[in-house]
């Protein structure tokens, strides 16, 4: 597959934009910058970022497996997905695929970008049809989205229906892999380049507990990377955000140890929630999460509300009447939770 048959037109033809950061790639030891027009006094962030994050994406290719020009950073994996919306989606031309239920901002940006949505639902098992998201492509299908582990189900796909709709799907088939860390399945970041048409997003707001600094991740071939990072704003990654990331891979160690107890924490949920009178199925979860369906979500909803926990009512999506995604918390949220949830 050739990427540049997929893009706009107009993306073929534009010229990025270049910082000072960008214009000058030497060694800066000892160098006086005068390019940028910045405040000279020193602040701690007084500088411009490294429009590259050469220093973090170096730590995560060692982490990963996967060469520094194949890794493209975002404020948070939305700014990501947007990025490959505007380089390969015409408006009001082209279309994308997503598999409800599934993560909301798909459609946001599909609506942001005038770009058509197709939906097909997954199956009661919430695994994507395959039969069926083949027959919906067609010409103008540029994007398949898929999001395993899945968000609310938290059920992992299929290896053997993704591998169909990567050799199959003529477009860019993205994989949202938010919550891979605390999967079972290995991360399709292995077989990264048996499939040109082949995106992952990743996150550090999951696993990694930095939701609050915004930092999503983008694997792929060199030449979609490059298209997206010729489309970036030139600093999207602050310096602050850069910082904070780094010195957390540096203590991956720690973060393991994080995703094992939040790991054990979920299926001493699952157990409790088995004994509940009210709950009437529990989901496989391959995530931080669990959903399950219940007598009457609503009415356990504002329950838990009025008792000072809040979770998600995911009842009005589609295959999820009567569901609640309940996070993995804490030790001490837990037992709180589970108590409440008893007195139910």
């Amino acid at each position: 597959m050739k990427i540049e048959k997929l893009l706009r037109e107009n993306i073929k033809k534009m010229q990025p934009y270049s910082s000072a950061r960008d214009e000058f790639k030497d060694d800066v030891t000892n160098m006086v910058f005068l390019d940028a027009n910045e405040n000279p006094f020193e602040s701690g962030v007084n500088r411009y970022p490294d429009p590259q994050q050469k220093t973090l994406k170096g730590e995560l290719s060692k982490l990963k497996n996967v060469p520094v020009d194949q890794i493209l950073l975002g404020n948070g994996s939305d700014e990501v997905l947007d990025l490959i919306y505007r380089a390969f989606c015409e408006p009001k031309v082209d279309n994308v695929i997503t598999l409800p239920p599934t993560y909301g901002m798909y459609k946001v940006l599909a609506n942001l970008n005038n770009v058509e949505e197709r939906e097909v639902l997954l199956t009661t098992c919430f695994q994507p049809k395959v039969k069926e998201i083949l027959e919906v492509v067609d010409k103008n299908s540029k994007i398949l989205f898929l999001c395993s582990p899945n968000n609310p189900s938290g059920n992992s796909f299929s290896n053997e229906a993704v591998e169909v709709l990567l050799t199959t799907f003529k477009g860019l088939v993205v994989i949202d892999e938010a919550y891979i860390d605390f999967s079972s399945q290995k991360s399709w970041l292995e077989r990264l380049n048996e499939f040109p048409n082949l995106i992952i997003t990743q996150t550090l707001s999951k696993a990694y507990g930095l939701a609050g600094i915004r930092l999503g991740i983008c694997y792929a071939s060199s030449e979609i990377i490059a298209v997206l990072n010729k489309i970036k704003p030139p600093y999207n990654i602050n310096e602050l955000t850069q910082q904070r990331a780094l010195k957390r891979l540096l203590v991956i160690e720690k973060v393991q140890e994080e995703i094992e107890a939040i790991i054990q924490m979920r299926q001493k949920m699952i157990e409790k929630l088995k004994t509940l009178h009210f709950v009437e199925k529990i989901y496989e979860s391959d995530a931080n999460f669990v959903l399950i369906k219940v007598d009457d979500a609503v009415k356990r909803y504002n329950q838990l509300l009025k008792k000072g926990i809040v979770i998600r009512n995911r009842t009005t999506q589609p295959l999820c009447e009567n569901t609640l995604r309940i996070t993995i918390g804490t030790k001490n949220e837990n037992k709180l939770m589970c108590r409440v949830l008893n007195e139910l």
